[in-house]
């Protein structure tokens, strides 16, 4: 039931009267209710399925809340605030939360599930031909779609009895054989539906498909050999679950659990390939305090990114100001056009703007370089780097200034500027006494918020540097690195990814920005006092 103004008759006097909601809105209501009820309901289920009965719960619950929430005339409120209240959930607590759980463990390469499937992994790379096993013809394909240097690896398989499988490293199951291609001799597949298949030199570009095998029963596994074969055959380990030992039945090396790891009893020889994922405690934070070369090169990063905030902050701020007192003077003609111009680098793209900066401060061959007759090498001397990023960050930065010191300068009464002018006042005084202060009321929490960007400001340094250039031989650490982009080093791009190290720094620098920010924040409240 909703409600409409009406005109009473008798005395002419407007009164809120019921409307009639029409059918077609109560069908379409209830079929949205439904159909979020049931994708709720269908995501629990297929989560409980795969043993995740934590998200599994929270996707029920919140199939519940829909439909007791706008099944009913009843708390109102709570039906606008659901759905913000759920994206703040997905998109920020989540995250956050999730963040501060991984730096309690050592998820990395390497150690990113249990250790039962750690172990499984390993029983599988430890698969030797079996003398006398049939093969199977095979091709490497990833899921279509998938980029073929980092795709999950499918083996599209096909038996002695020319029946067709996809083996992934979850096991082996059955092939439809439409729309496949296959060789008219060998049976290999040449191309199969929703498969990209790999050629050999992509092939051969990827490590993981030697040791990759596709586990089948009793403990048995397919594993390449060569481009266009697989084999079946058994693992050379043997794990003892009552003695939590692995036993190597061809070398007869004893594996042991230890450090997350399944390492040599006798301490030495290599640990197998496939660790698993556990909690650490605080191990990862104090890797960061006390760890020589992280710890050096975590204090040169920080020092560099806290002037790299201060100095963005500060340059495009009093850049943007300056031209927006400049064009504020009415007696300017053409401002309109002018205006239009100037925030321009703020309308590009930015990761368009960051890459041209990058090719305009190449050594040999950028437009600075030529134009200016210099020869320095912006990119591959850190002072010089650590320059460059600070002009391009001013290029895209000051016209966010600009346009918001136009409109608080906009909203500065005109009678307070022409008492100011009356008493005597100079140009000067004026600025520092009266447009100042009510300018920084609208400005200083922007302020703020600018050097929290600016103090993760991943895109620019890793387009126009990627945080070098490095120096003595260590390419872990750059010149030019934020903590941000350490991080992601640390994370994705190192020779040995540690999720939970990375987490561990994101969380130094929330707490960095968190207790800049909120002080900051509280004395801004000053500013409002301002009349």
């Amino acid at each position: 039931m909703s409600y409409r103004t009406t005109q009473s008759e008798v005395d002419g006097e407007f009164r809120l009267g019921p409307t009639k909601t029409p059918v077609w809105a109560v069908v379409v209501k209830w079929l949205a209710i439904v159909a979020a009820a049931g994708l709720a309901l269908y995501v629990a289920t297929r989560l409980a399925q795969t043993g995740h009965w934590m998200f599994a719960v929270v996707a029920g619950t919140v199939g519940v809340a829909v439909l007791g929430i706008y099944a009913t005339g009843r708390a109102v409120p709570l039906k606008y605030l659901l759905p913000g209240m759920l994206l703040c959930l997905a998109f920020q607590v989540w995250p956050i939360g999730y963040t501060v759980l991984t730096s309690f463990t050592n998820y990395g390469d390497g150690h990113t599930s249990s250790k039962e499937e750690a172990t499984q992994q390993n029983l599988t790379y430890s698969v030797r031909e079996v003398p006398g096993s049939p093969r199977y013809a095979l091709t490497v394909a990833v899921p279509e779609g998938q980029p073929k240097t980092t795709g999950d690896l499918h083996f599209l398989l096909v038996s002695p009895d020319k029946k067709l499988y996809d083996g992934t490293d979850s096991g082996l199951e059955p092939l439809a054989s439409e729309g496949v291609e296959q060789a008219p001799t060998t049976g290999k597949v040449l191309s199969a539906p929703g498969f990209t298949v790999l050629n050999a030199r992509e092939v051969n570009s990827r490590s993981d498909v030697r040791e990759f095998a596709v586990p089948t029963d009793g403990g048995s596994g397919i594993k390449a050999v060569g481009l266009s074969e697989a084999f079946e055959g058994r693992p050379t380990l043997v794990w003892d679950k009552d003695a939590d030992t692995l036993t190597d039945t061809q070398s007869r090396e004893v594996y042991v659990p230890r450090d997350a790891s399944w390492v040599p009893r006798d301490g030495t020889g290599e640990a197998l390939p496939v660790g698993w994922k556990e909690n650490v405690g605080l191990a990862n934070f104090g890797t960061v305090l006390t760890n020589s070369t992280i710890r050096t090169g975590f204090a040169k990063i920080f020092a560099w990114n806290v002037a790299f905030a201060l100095l963005s902050v500060g340059t495009t701020f009093v850049l943007g100001m300056f031209i927006a007192l400049l064009f504020n003077d009415r007696r300017m003609r053409g401002r309109g056009i002018y205006r239009s111009l100037l925030i321009l680098p703020y309308a590009i793209p930015a990761f368009v703007t960051a890459l041209v900066w990058a090719s305009m401060y190449n050594q040999e061959f950028g437009l600075i370089n030529t134009l200016t007759g210099l020869n320095v090498d912006w990119l591959g001397n850190p002072w010089a780097a650590k320059v460059a990023l600070l002009l391009a960050n001013l290029w895209l930065g000051f016209p966010y200034f600009f346009i918001i010191c136009t409109g608080a300068l906009q909203s500065i009464p005109q009678d307070v500027m022409e008492a100011a002018r009356v008493d005597g006042a100079s140009a000067w005084r004026t600025l520092r006494s009266i447009t100042m202060p009510l300018l920084m009321v609208a400005v200083g929490p922007l302020l703020i918020a600018s050097f929290a960007f600016n103090f993760n400001n991943f895109g620019l340094i890793w387009l126009i540097t990627a945080g070098g250039p490095f120096t003595e031989g260590d390419a872990s650490i750059g010149s030019t690195d934020l903590l941000i982009t350490y991080a992601f080093r640390l994370a994705f791009t190192s020779s040995s990814p540690n999720f939970g190290l990375a987490s561990a720094v994101s969380i130094f620098i929330f707490a960095f920005v968190a207790l800049i920010s909120i002080p900051a924040f509280r004395r801004t409240r000053a500013l409002e006092e301002v009349h």
